[in-house]
């Protein structure tokens, strides 16, 4: 009779689409049996396995819609190789409070020194508390916004949308002036997180127009927390060089300093 019952519970938990209470159905009775469990205390703990694993699968679903190129947890950010960054404010922004008020993050730094690693961070923890996210690069963002169909508008109506390497190529008017009317359309409304290897002192050469330069910056930095990251690149640590090569004028090279 039991049997029966029991194969009747995990047909009506398939019905109802209740995947995960259905496969853990007897392992959960056969602990309540042993524990002399109430019955309230087995339906709570079959329910526990079912809505850990659809959490798990929305979250599966939402870090692969969010397009992250890696996975990278605040925990693993080597705060010891840039003891002049300011942990506690680096810390606080995993608390999310800035999503709902609509506010930026921007970090700023040279090459390596832990800006996408930071953000994706972010991002990952959005997702876990089931923020809408998207990651994009500056350069693939303009390809979005330049399409006549989409106009990156996945991109437009997300909660946290990551801009990584803001800078690193140069954009030409038309560009800077999307890259405007994206900061322009999200002002206010939802949060985005940049990263860029440029000050914003030099936002001016990079869009090549100090009005444009000077509306995206008034619309981005109005509600932002601004994490300033100096120091030389964690991935050529381990090389004994101090800081990484940068291009001089006409395209020399400045060679690294040794440590």
């Amino acid at each position: 009779m039991e049997q029966l019952t029991c194969e009747r519970l995990q047909d009506n938990l398939q019905r109802l689409k209740l995947a995960r209470a259905a496969e853990v159905l007897d392992t959960v009775a056969a602990q309540a049996g042993e524990g002399q469990a109430s019955y309230l205390a087995f339906l709570d703990h079959l329910l526990e396995e079912e809505v850990a694993a659809r959490e798990k699968r929305r979250l599966q679903t939402a870090l692969k819609i969010a397009g992250l190129p890696f996975a990278k947890t605040i925990e693993e950010y080597d705060f010891g190789f840039h003891p002049h960054l300011d942990k506690k404010a680096v810390m606080e922004l995993f608390d999310l409070t800035f999503l709902p008020k609509h506010e930026n993050v921007v970090f700023l730094g040279p090459p390596g020194v832990g800006k996408t690693h930071l953000a994706v961070a972010l991002a990952i923890k959005a997702c876990s508390h089931g923020f809408k996210v998207y990651f994009t690069t500056m350069s693939t963002l303009i390809g979005k916004l330049k399409e006549p169909q989409s106009k990156g508008k996945a991109f437009l109506s997300a909660s946290l949308v990551v801009v990584d390497e803001v800078g690193y190529l140069p954009v030409d008017s038309r560009e800077a002036y999307l890259f405007f009317q994206f900061i322009s359309y999200r002002y206010e409304k939802s949060s985005t997180i940049l990263t860029s290897n440029k000050s914003f002192v030099d936002w001016q050469e990079l869009f090549g127009d100090a009005v444009i330069a000077s509306a995206i910056l008034d619309r981005l930095l109005h509600h932002s927390r601004v994490v300033n990251i100096k120091g030389h690149s964690y991935r050529l640590k381990d090389h004994g060089f101090r800081q990484p090569s940068y291009p001089k004028e006409g395209g020399e090279t400045v060679s690294a300093t040794p440590a």
